[in-house]
């Protein structure tokens, strides 16, 4: 019988195996935390649909999404239009910004639309649910009787991350504090949503 204590580790190992990577989701939090901008509800929405979408994995919902590849495939091409827009908005910021240094709050968000942004990266990626639901889904369900602390780990990691992500991202407020940095970080989101858009209605 596995340990709680060994199912939880491993489901926090196997959760930041999946999450730590370049992504869009990852890039919006961070560009977010460094303009501090609505950073608490992203980090919360971002987190928290993690936590859903891995307790609907390790609750058996896996079987019924692999059941339903149709559906997976519409999400993909929702996904991959939403993305290429984004991408296609970063890189107009990124070409438009002039010399002059933009204040932390110009051109900021409304915390209406920073939330259906993180909730649209989030719900529209089918990487979400092929990690989450059906990957630590897989995985946790293998844990048998431990596979809620399994879960709890993984859900954990997810927290973890995307705090560091979005807090810590504050702390990179004055190496961006030139237009020029804030000009090449738009770049790097606008190349990887359009990258991952583009890849995503490929295999779609």
């Amino acid at each position: 019988m596995i340990a709680p204590l060994a199912a939880a580790a491993a489901g926090l190992g196997t959760g930041l195996s999946l999450i730590v990577a370049i992504g869009a989701q990852n890039a919006y939090v961070l560009r977010q935390g460094v303009r501090r901008e609505h950073v608490g509800p992203i980090v919360a929405i971002c987190a928290g649909s993690d936590a859903v979408l891995i307790t609907a994995g390790i609750g058996g919902l896996g079987a019924v999404v692999r059941s339903a590849p149709a559906a997976v495939t519409a999400i993909a091409w929702i996904g991959a239009a939403f993305l290429v827009s984004y991408g296609l908005l970063a890189a107009k910021r990124a070409w438009k910004q002039s010399d002059r240094l933009e204040s932390a709050g110009a051109g900021a968000k409304s915390p209406r639309t920073a939330v259906l942004t993180a909730l649209a990266l989030t719900w529209l990626n089918p990487h979400v649910y092929l990690d989450t639901v059906l990957l630590l889904g897989t995985v946790g369900n293998s844990y048998g009787a431990a596979r809620w602390s399994f879960a709890a780990g993984a859900v954990t990691a997810s927290v973890l991350w995307f705090s560091g992500l979005g807090f810590g991202g504050r702390g990179l407020g004055r190496i961006l504090a030139r237009p020029r940095a804030w000009r090449l970080l738009d770049g790097v989101i606008a190349v990887t949503m359009i990258t991952i858009g583009v890849a995503m209605a490929a295999r779609a």
